[in-house]
């Protein structure tokens, strides 16, 4: 039967700027038997092209068609909801180029969105010119409920936490359309040419990864990698089809480099 991976990327690939043993190996094996595998992000903050850079970097070659962000799934959402739409943005180039790229155009001028998406560019000026973009009538979007994110540093505040604080302020209930939403989960199944049942999401976060791919009917494999451990799995009512300590289990034995 035919198969294909959705991958995430922080805590699967890569921990913060460190690569994870196997994970090259394990693309250069579905790149040799022709799977196919598509990289699954929420981090909106990058565009493909980042991704593929930074990948690089970590001895990884693949394409842009082999990425598929928070930001793009986004921007597809709001596309379909409204074409030719305008958005206020709190977000980085990986968002504000997907919405430019999908005909969308930044404004201030009574938006029909506020989208929040990750990144370090916060600050209360434009906490306060979103609120009245809402109080104004305009609808809020986030590209991802992530409440933190992990750095070399520690954990910093997500995509989530800043959009909380724009439904407290608001009275508005944000779409969060990144992972697990069936949106993005979907139009990444599609993206790979792939029915339900051949599709695994390999992730390491049961929250988004492995809800996203249980609601979607999918098969999913959690690495402990990263923001999971597997005492952790007695607090889900549901569970990854298959639980490994790193993507290096998943490689052929004769492709992993001693």
């Amino acid at each position: 039967m035919r198969h294909g991976y959705l991958i995430d990327m922080d805590g699967v690939i890569y921990r913060g700027s460190a690569v994870i043993p196997g994970a090259a190996e394990f693309i250069r094996y579905l790149q040799m038997e022709r799977i196919p595998y598509l990289f699954l992000t929420n981090n909106s903050a990058y565009t493909p092209l980042d991704v593929v850079f930074k990948l690089k970097k970590h001895g990884i070659d693949t394409t842009t068609e082999h990425v598929y962000t928070a930001a793009q799934a986004t921007a597809e959402f709001v596309t379909r909801q409204k074409p030719k739409g305008t958005a206020f943005v709190i977000g980085e180039g990986g968002l504000l180029t997907a919405l430019s790229d999908a005909g969308y155009a930044i404004s201030s001028d009574g938006p029909d969105y506020v989208i929040v998406g990750e990144g370090r560019v916060l600050n209360f000026e434009m906490v306060e010119r979103a609120h009245r973009q809402l109080a104004n009538g305009a609808s809020l979007i986030s590209t991802n409920s992530d409440t933190w994110c992990p750095t070399d540093n520690g954990p910093r505040p997500g995509c989530g936490a800043i959009v909380a604080l724009l439904e407290s302020a608001s009275g508005k209930t944000a779409y969060h359309v990144g992972k697990p939403n069936p949106f993005m989960m979907r139009a990444a199944r599609k993206r790979i040419g792939l029915a339900t049942d051949e599709v695994t999401m390999i992730g390491d976060t049961m929250e988004t990864d492995i809800r996203g791919a249980t609601d979607l009917g999918f098969r999913s494999i959690l690495v402990l990698t990263g923001s999971s451990t597997r005492d952790m799995l007695q607090d889900y009512p549901f569970a990854p089809t298959s639980v490994v300590e790193s993507i290096a289990e998943l490689v052929p034995a004769k492709l992993l480099v001693a």
